[in-house]
Order: C-alpha cells, then sequence, then structure tokens
C-alpha cells in the first residue's frame, strides 16, 4: 500500500490545570500523488489493545498493519511514530453467479482481539466474508534435515548414511499473516460492523437486516439473534447501520438504525432479540422539520465508552452520548457541522449527505473525537464542554509542529482565520479516525492518507 500516506497527532491537557488542546504532527507516510486510485482508499482504521500496533483495511482489500517503533516509546516526542509492519491482501473480489454481484474486496471493519500468546490475532471483513487472520513472527528457521537438502529437495534415502539433529538459526524477522477461520455465507445483505464479545469466545457481525452472533471456533454455523426483515420488503421503513457488543457485560449489545434510533438488547431475555430492553431515542425539534430530516438523523455510528456506562452516536450533523440509564434523551450534545444545515440541499444532490461518519473516545472517556469535511476533524471535551477543529494537511508535515485550530465562517463577514463554509472541499472528508486506547495519539484516515498525531511535549 504504497500510496498510503500517514500522520499522527496529540491532545496536551494544559499544565496549569486547564484543559489546552495542542495537537502536533508526528509522522506522515506514502505518496502524495493527487490522481488516487480507487484501491488505495482507506476504509477502516483500528489501534490495537495495547495501541502498539495500528492496522488500516482499503477498498483493494488489503490490510496493511503499523508497529510503534519500541525504543520510540520511551522518547516522549516520537511515541507516535509507527513503522509499518505487516501488509497481506485480506479480501479478493468475488461474483455471486446466483444473485448475478460483484462482491467487492473493499475492507469494511478491522477488530482485533486481546493478544493471549506471541502472536497477535485479528477480524477482517468485506461485505460478505468475515476471516480471522494470525499474525506472527519467525526470527528462526531449522536446519540440517535428514531427508531433505536446505533448498528444500527432497533427498534419496538410500544416500542418508548418518543421523543429523536439525537446529534452529537465527533469520531476518519475518511477520506472516495467515486466515486462521473463514465465515462465510451467513449475510444476505453487505456487513456494516463487526464486534468482538467481551467473552473473547464470540462475536457479532450486522447486515442492513440482520445480526449474527459466531463462535471465534465454528465457522459453519451462526445463530441468527435479530431480525428485522418484514415478510414483504414494500414494508421495509429502516434498516441497522451499526451494532456493538458491551465492553464488559458480555450479554448486552446495542444496534442503531437509519431511523436514528438505537435499541439495546439482553441475549438473557431470549434467543431470538427481535424485542428490545431499551429503546434510546431523541424526539425531533419540530422547528428543525425539513425534507432531510430523516436522512440525517441515521445513526452512522455507535459506540460504548470504555468504562460502559455510555454510548456514542454520531448522525450527519451531530455527536451524542446517551447514558445507558436514561433512554428518553442523551445527556451531551456536541454539533460537529452545523453550518452545512443550510447546504443540506446541495449535500443531497452530491450525494455526501449520505456520507458515514465515525466517531471514537479518548482512553479515559472524556474526550470524544469524529471527522467532518475540508479534511477537518473535530474534538469535544465532556469536562470543560470546550471543543476544536484542526486539519489534517500536508502543509504541517514537520515533525512537531502544532495544528493550528480552524475555525469555519457560516455567514457574514469572514474574519483573517475563518475559512467559508463555501470554500469547503467536499471531496476531502474524514470518515474513520481512532485514538490509542492509552496515550493521547491519533490516526486520521483522509481518502488515501492516514494521519497520527500525538501531544506536545514540552
Amino acid at each position: 500500500m504504497n500510496s498510503v500516506l500517514i500522520a499522527v497527532f496529540s491532545f496536551f491537557p494544559g499544565a496549569g490545570g486547564g484543559n489546552d488542546i495542542q495537537w502536533c504532527f508526528s509522522q506522515v507516510k506514502g505518496a502524495v500523488d493527487d490522481d488516487v486510485a480507487e484501491a488505495d482508499i482507506i476504509s477502516t482504521v483500528e489501534f490495537n489493545h495495547s495501541g502498539e500496533l495500528l492496522a488500516t483495511g482499503d477498498k483493494g482489500g488489503r490490510v496493511v498493519i503499523f508497529q510503534q517503533e519500541q525504543e520510540n516509546k520511551i522518547q516522549s516526542h516520537s511515541r507516535g511514530e509507527y513503522n509499518v509492519y505487516s501488509t497481506f491482501q485480506s479480501h479478493e473480489p468475488e461474483f455471486d453467479y446466483l444473485k448475478s454481484l460483484e462482491i467487492e474486496e473493499k475492507i469494511n471493519k478491522i477488530r482485533w482481539l486481546p493478544q493471549k500468546n506471541a502472536a497477535q490475532f485479528l477480524l477482517s471483513t468485506n461485505d460478505k466474508t468475515i476471516k480471522l487472520w494470525k499474525i506472527s513472527e519467525r526470527d528462526k528457521r531449522p536446519e540440517g534435515y535428514n531427508l531433505k537438502e536446505e533448498d528444500g529437495r527432497y533427498r534419496d534415502p538410500t544416500t542418508v548414511t548418518t543421523l543429523r539433529v536439525p537446529v534452529f538459526r537465527p533469520m531476518d524477522l519475518m511477520v506472516e499473516a495467515s486466515p486462521r477461520r473463514i465465515f462465510a455465507n451467513a449475510h444476505t445483505y453487505h456487513i456494516n460492523s463487526i464486534s468482538i464479545n467481551s467473552d473473547y469466545e464470540t462475536y457479532l457481525s450486522a447486515d442492513d437486516l440482520r445480526i449474527n452472533l459466531w463462535h471465534l471456533e465454528i465457522t459453519d454455523r451462526s445463530f441468527n439473534i435479530v431480525d428485522i426483515k418484514p415478510a414483504n420488503m414494500e414494508e421495509l421503513t429502516e434498516v441497522i447501520t451499526a451494532a456493538e457488543f458491551h465492553p464488559n457485560s458480555c450479554n448486552t449489545f446495542v444496534y442503531s438504525s437509519s431511523k436514528g434510533t438505537i435499541r439495546l438488547c439482553d441475549m438473557r431475555a431470549s434467543a431470538l432479540c427481535d424485542r428490545h430492553s431499551k429503546l434510546f431515542e431523541e424526539p425531533e425539534d419540530p422547528s428543525n422539520r425539513s425534507f432531510f430530516s430523516e436522512i440525517i438523523s441515521s445513526i452512522s455510528d455507535v459506540k460504548f465508552s470504555h468504562s460502559g456506562r455510555y454510548m456514542m452516536t454520531r448522525d450527519y450533523l451531530s455527536v451524542k452520548i446517551w447514558d445507558l440509564n436514561m433512554e428518553n434523551r442523551p445527556v451531551e450534545t456536541y454539533q460537529v457541522h452545523e453550518y452545512l444545515r443550510s447546504k443540506l440541499c446541495s449535500l443531497y444532490e452530491n450525494d455526501c449527505i449520505f456520507d458515514k461518519f465515525e466517531c471514537c473516545w479518548n482512553g479515559s472517556d472524556s474526550v470524544v473525537m469524529t471527522g467532518s469535511y475540508n479534511n477537518f476533524f473535530r474534538m469535544f471535551d465532556r469536562n470543560t464542554k470546550r471543543d476544536i477543529t484542526l486539519e489534517a494537511s500536508r502543509e504541517n508535515n514537520k515533525p512537531r509542529t502544532v495544528l493550528k485550530p480552524r475555525k469555519v465562517c457560516a455567514s457574514g463577514k469572514r474574519k483573517k482565520d475563518e475559512i467559508s463554509v463555501d470554500s469547503l472541499d467536499f471531496n476531502k472528508k474524514i470518515l474513520h479516525t481512532a485514538w490509542h486506547p492509552k496515550e493521547n495519539i491519533i490516526a486520521v484516515a483522509t481518502t488515501n492518507n492516514l494521519y497520527i498525531f500525538q501531544d506536545k511535549v514540552n
């Protein structure tokens, strides 16, 4: 994935007890060509549980894993430096002959399993097939075989006159990625989510109308736990947009819908979770009612906080934080790009209104992050209620360059440092972001570029 560009940013709580945000550039990799190949567009970004590995998937079906340099972890100013660790082809394009449909190789989601031994495991999925990959290191090779030469050719057994004991010799480090399980043929519609359960034995996969429960060791069957497909498809009014397991409670999961609702289900209640335990929905403000209301209320992402007390949802214009104990309205609402409300008609015409933005929490659940247009991304501090807009740009690609906050002028006279809403580039968008689970390091994907930033070190 030579044309992937990566950069790193960081968050700095002010030393005086304030929460001043200071992100600085750490790193950028890949080609800087303006002519972007479709296969190089990044479609998912995910840190592993320790934050030492960062995986990206692209539309070409490839997974690229970056590793945090061990010596840099000690040096605070270069913690955010990641180098390529492994690259492999996860999915290939396929063709469904029964339905005469092409199945894209694009990686929709990557999820890491907690590390239990020297190897790492991750799940990757395209529209139809989920694969469990093992990523392992090899730095020794066996030598001194009795029945074959060092180049692998077999010897004539009659020429063997002595018995040798094979030994392991050091070799250059080699990282191998091998598919251990392939979970296929369970989804009629396109998979939009996978989520690993806190029991680390099962996981769920969700498509537009169904959610399936899998065991990581069993590939030939799964259990359908949600099915919202109506008997008559003409009666279809909503689809599933995202689903996730609770981080601590293995029997609980949520799924969001295109109608802006989130349903929490308890698998202890029944085998088929068509009846939800809780329904989270905010009544619509009549003053904001428009032709586009239903489209922009569709939830594109849902994420539990690390503590499991809250969940965050992202719709087209806002991020909402919900307390699991309060269903009737969110406890916090953050406007991501409210200045686009007057532009919804043109955004509908160019299909941008259907963009699916993701969101993420920082390690302590105190800050949330999500993307916007013009390669802008937004952060909201839940404690101070302050927010900031930053830009992932090649112009700020000198190491430890502090990112300047950006402001968008919605109307009226534009100030010197502001950018007009009419001059925003809607082809440049940040859909996928990830936050290091333990440190203030973030990864932000812009089309075929991945920027990484870390906190400012004095």
